[in-house]
């Protein structure tokens, strides 16, 4: 892999983290466009996965700042609840990641068509959360965190978009826009920088193994974090705004092309 291509690579890992329209569908597209493909790809992924969680952390610094507050008060209040929540919507990804991971890793080495079948899910969902008028609640509970977390879950699929799968799900449960979009972003960041950590102690990381340079990581890195911490700003404007039906066109479009592209 070029630093080129780790540029590109990044920037879109970046843009579609926190864009209800996959970013392991559009790594997966644009690293069979590049050739980059087995243990190169996914060692690349991991890099920018962590990167846009580190852009997370800072766009959301202030909500964190304050959950951490409350936590070391050791009390059971409004912080510690929503982070026992948070804690909870993290079980089901935890379970497919320990038990599942080997078919996760096999899935991402599939081809395109799990990519564009997953991107026409994504739009269902974005168009049945867009024209949903449930009544909207002030918090998040736990039966919704829980439910909320099993969408994500269900978004280790190439091509089935993690934020557009937990907002989704969220805004059809009857959650405020706004906060279920910031509880998707905080949700995220434990299980991907532990499963960077996990990859980081056994070795996954070393240029030997993975093929990729350091410097190129790097630049990876980088240029994910730049471009994560813009699409995660951008994004809360916009589902505050109830955009979502854009989105939910374009995933409509993507995975049509793609579903064409691999049958001809």
């Amino acid at each position: 892999m070029s630093w080129l291509e780790a540029l590109v690579l990044g920037v879109v890992q970046g843009l579609t983290e926190f864009l209800p329209v996959s970013s392991s569908g559009h790594l997966q597209i644009f690293s069979a466009l590049f050739g980059v493909q087995g243990e190169e790809n996914l060692t690349f992924a991991v890099v920018v996965h962590a990167a846009t969680v580190c852009s997370t952390i800072v766009v959301l610094r202030h909500e964190i700042m304050d959950l951490l507050k409350g936590l070391f008060r050791f009390q059971w209040n409004s912080e510690t609840i929503y982070i026992a929540k948070i804690a909870l919507s993290m079980i089901p990804v935890a379970i497919v990641g320990v038990c599942f991971k080997d078919y996760v890793e096999a899935i991402f080495g599939s081809g395109l068509l799990i990519v564009g079948v997953s991107l026409l899910v994504t739009a269902a969902l974005l168009s049945f959360a867009y024209y949903a008028r449930p009544r909207e609640r002030k918090e998040i509970t736990f039966r919704d965190a829980f439910i909320i977390g099993i969408a994500q879950a269900c978004a280790v699929l190439p091509g089935l978009s993690r934020s557009g799968s937990t907002i989704g799900t969220g805004i059809l449960l009857g959650n405020n826009k706004e906060n279920v979009a910031k509880f998707s972003f905080l949700m995220v960041l434990v299980p991907i920088l532990g499963e960077a950590f996990l990859d980081l102690m056994q070795g996954g990381f070393s240029s030997a193994e993975s093929g990729i340079s350091v410097s190129v990581l790097l630049v990876g890195f980088v240029s994910a974090f730049v471009s994560g911490y813009i699409a995660c700003s951008w994004m809360l404007n916009l589902v505050k705004k109830g955009k979502l039906m854009w989105f939910a066109i374009y995933c409509l479009v993507v995975g049509g092309t793609i579903l064409v592209y691999s049958f001809v």
